[in-house]
């Protein structure tokens, strides 16, 4: 009688895995944060036709921009403490398919009141997505790579932006199916899509390692045993269950969070914006045209970023690349602030606004993930950008109030200050060194 001989377990080539796992979840990330984004600055491009049919003035246009972040803000360290417990996918996929079906129905509002509705709703739906993907991708990732992997779910925003730009402009341009205005078609055409997303991350996500058909065994324990270890070998003084609402309290997180409000100021003003302030530079472009023109400085923008997370990856100089980003974002608004009679001055100041504002964002993240222990990342990173939404909510509404129905570029004066507020608070922020040996065993844990 004889025996088949047992198989004999080889070494897991660690870079596979990695590029295992960017294949099968970046792509997710970034599907997800990009329609999120899209439905989340639709109402800018709809803003332009649909303020004359509903009579919304650009007072009431920040306003309603701005609440869309209360319950956004409210609900975000509640939805990653849940989706820590019940899994990424299931909470991912009801967040995906609760904000299509709200972004859907915002087509439909007849009032000022139900569009207001709508956008209280549509913060509640989404609330809990940005945290959750970043907090998602530290399952997946150790250090080395967090970085570029949230460097590519930012890089989801300026494609959502430069996608909703274009299409926001033609949609309003020659879309007015069923007797419908054409806004109310940006917001139907646009909520679909993460409906059908959320469906498919519910039937074929994974929620972790050990849960992923795509890997092997020896696959799962390398990946779960590497972000484990490395975690391990980060400092946490707080060994008590509690440590999670301990972080509402720390001071680093919020010093942080107060630095990313002041950043979202100038983000969601940007975001919310942007379409007015082109129009205003040349009142003669007809929608597909601020459709195009506004997809411009969102260009430029992700190739910033893409240039930028990679350096400050390999350099680890994310403080300076942060300043230097919000140092730009100011230039730029005083440029299309001076030169706003110039649409040639006027685009060019916008480009550097969309550069800065957008350039620091997966730099800034995978610097604050690296600074937070894993029990603190569970809370701080949603504590962090609740701050940033806060921001969200007060920059559109500060710009609303400031702005004129011929000048919004005056209202832009309001994300100016904030960015000049940021710069001079990040200054004061100490980095703590990379750890060489740390490095060198990651690297290491990465080629064995």
């Amino acid at each position: 009688m004889t025996t088949n001989p047992q198989p004999v377990s080889s070494p897991v080539d660690g870079k596979a895995v990695v590029r295992k796992v960017r294949k099968t979840i970046l792509p997710i990330v970034f599907l997800l944060y990009a329609f999120n984004y899209m439905d989340r600055s639709s109402i800018s491009y709809a803003q332009l036709t649909m303020g004359s049919e509903l009579g919304i003035d650009v007072a009431t246009y920040g306003a309603i921009a701005a609440i869309f972040f209360l319950a956004y803000v409210l609900l975000e360290v509640p939805s990653n403490i849940i989706l820590a417990r019940v899994g990424a996918r299931v909470w991912l996929a009801r967040i995906a398919i609760t904000w299509g079906m709200v972004t859907v129905a915002t087509g439909f509002v007849h009032s000022v009141t139900q569009l207001y509705v709508a956008r209280i709703l549509l913060g509640i739906a989404e609330a809990g997505l940005f945290p959750g993907l970043i907090l998602f991708l530290t399952f997946w990732f150790l250090n080395n790579d967090r970085g570029r992997a949230i460097g590519v779910m930012a890089l989801a925003m300026p494609f959502a932006l430069i996608v909703g730009s274009l299409s926001g402009g033609l949609i309003l341009d020659h879309v007015e199916w069923f007797g419908l205005s054409s806004w109310r078609w940006i917001f139907i055409l646009q909520g679909l899509p993460p409906v059908l997303l959320g469906v498919w991350i519910l039937l074929t996500l994974a929620d972790r390692p050990n849960k992923a058909k795509w890997l092997n065994d020896d696959e799962k324990n390398w990946l779960e045993t590497s972000i484990a270890d490395e975690y391990a070998a980060m400092p946490d003084d707080d060994q008590e269950h509690s440590s999670e609402l301990k972080t509402l309290k720390n001071r680093k997180v919020l010093y942080l969070g107060l630095i990313n409000a002041l950043a979202g100021v100038a983000t969601y003003g940007m975001t919310f914006f942007l379409p007015q302030v082109v129009s205003q530079l040349n009142p003669q472009y007809s929608p597909t045209s601020i459709g195009i023109y506004g997809a411009i400085p969102y260009v430029c923008g992700a190739i910033v970023m893409l240039l930028l997370v990679r350096y400050a990856d390999i350099s680890g100089r994310r403080k300076p690349i942060v300043l230097l980003c919000f140092a730009t974002a100011i230039v730029g608004l005083v440029t299309t602030g001076v030169f706003r009679d110039s649409p040639l001055l006027g685009m060019i100041g916008l480009i550097l606004l969309a550069c800065g504002v957008i350039g620091n964002i997966p730099t800034y993240w995978a610097l604050i993930s690296e600074v937070l222990t894993k029990r603190q990342a569970v809370v701080g990173i949603a504590v962090i950008n609740s701050l940033a939404s806060a921001g969200g909510f007060f920059g559109p509404f500060l710009i609303g109030k400031i702005a004129t129905p011929g000048d919004i570029i005056v209202g832009m004066s309001v994300p100016l200050v904030a960015l000049s507020l940021a710069f001079i608070l990040l200054l004061f922020v100490k980095v703590p060194q990379r750890d060489p040996s740390r490095s060198n065993r990651i690297e290491k844990a990465q080629r064995s």
